[in-house]
């Protein structure tokens, strides 16, 4: 069996942090803690766990915060959490048994990280993150803002789940440290400029936002599904700014740097069908539902894409061709996915209402 450290950055973390640790504290070797300023109950709740606490001067670079909570790590491998992360009983039977089981050549474990749910508490949106890495390669965080663990070596993909719960807003502190970064450096390049223009995004700054996501999109050498990323963002801006016409232009420059994924898909569709060119709203939809979901992909997935979003879409579009039996049959896929949804529900006994009025049974 292999031997864990848990290492977190935190600050003021006194509503969440008792949840995390109370999730994972018994499956690792020991607790790190640097706390980068608290002015709460923070450091009191770790030390109830038997965390090591450390304070760290807070420099406005997350990936320094970071690394000095690696260099504190004592064990074979180090966990990394933050304060709004859990693991639910089904993801720490299986870290229990990955700690028991794994082989100690892996360099890195690559987790799950559910970023939201559906109404039936399923997942609906996640990314993958190198979530447990062994200590003797030394991995290293880098970037101040939207820090990443580089990492290579032998990687090794599990389905156990880090589930987030993101209690308020950033956008205001990210900002604030890119304008730091901005005046030191005069300038942000690379990867992040897209990572700025998210944030313009999240604080509904869209037209700057949309400029920003343009500006990337002209930086050479980039990641390819960085460049996917700022396609897709962009047309969530021009929806916001009520631009349709550049939304699916947006969407479509997709294809310049991958083929499209269910998502994008729907995406599309939904840009015919608020056209009302149907079919070619059911052209996309259809090919949404014959994509595999991408299992190498690290950024994150809009998953009820995969599920039950094109159906309901595809209900929706052949009911206002006239095509109830099509519509009633996507209606019934989505409700396997979503079976106590209320308007799926509803769609059903309209629909068999319908279709047994005009002499078909279902």
């Amino acid at each position: 069996m292999v031997t864990v450290s848990l290492c977190m950055i935190v600050k003021n973390e006194e509503e969440v942090l008792d949840r995390c640790l109370g999730s994972v504290a018994d499956l690792v070797d020991e607790i790190v803690i640097v706390d980068t300023g608290s002015t709460d109950r923070t450091k009191e709740i770790a030390a109830r766990y038997g965390a090591r606490v450390h304070d760290f001067e807070w420099i406005f670079d997350f990936a320094a915060a970071r690394n000095y909570s690696f260099s504190l790590a004592t064990e074979e491998y180090i966990l990394w959490l933050d304060a709004d992360d859990r693991f639910l009983e089904r993801d720490r039977k299986l870290f229990a048994e990955l700690k028991a089981t794994l082989d100690p050549e892996v360099d890195s474990v690559a987790m799950e990280y559910h970023l939201a749910f559906d109404a039936e508490g399923k997942p609906a949106a996640m990314a993958k993150r190198n979530r447990l890495v062994r200590r003797a390669c030394g991995f290293k965080w880098h970037n101040p803002i939207h820090e990443y663990l580089e990492v290579d070596g032998n990687v090794y993909l599990t389905d156990i789940a880090v589930t987030h719960d993101r209690r308020g807003s950033h956008s205001a502190r990210n900002l604030d440290i890119f304008k730091r970064i901005i005046e030191r450096e005069g300038g942000l390049s690379g990867r992040n400029v897209l990572y700025y223009a998210n944030e313009l995004a999240d604080s509904q700054q869209f037209k700057e936002a949309a400029e920003t996501y343009e500006l990337f999109l002209t930086q050479p050498d980039q990641y390819y599904e960085d460049y996917v990323l700022a396609c897709s963002k962009l047309a969530e801006c021009w929806h916001f700014l009520g631009d349709k016409e550049r939304k699916l232009q947006s969407l479509v420059r997709i294809m310049a740097y991958d083929l499209p994924r269910a998502d994008h898909c729907c995406a599309i569709g939904y840009c015919y069908q608020d056209k009302g060119d149907i079919k070619k709203a059911i052209f996309w939809y259809e090919l949404a539902l014959q994509l595999e979901l991408p299992v190498h992909h690290f950024g994150v997935v809009n998953l009820i894409a995969w599920t039950w979003l094109p159906h309901l879409q595809l209900c929706i579009c052949y009911g206002l061709l006239g095509e109830l039996e099509k519509a009633y049959e996507h209606n019934e896929k989505a409700l396997h996915h979503m079976p106590n949804d209320p308007n799926l529900l509803s769609n059903r006994a309209k629909l068999k209402e319908a279709l047994e009025q005009g002499g078909y049974s279902v």
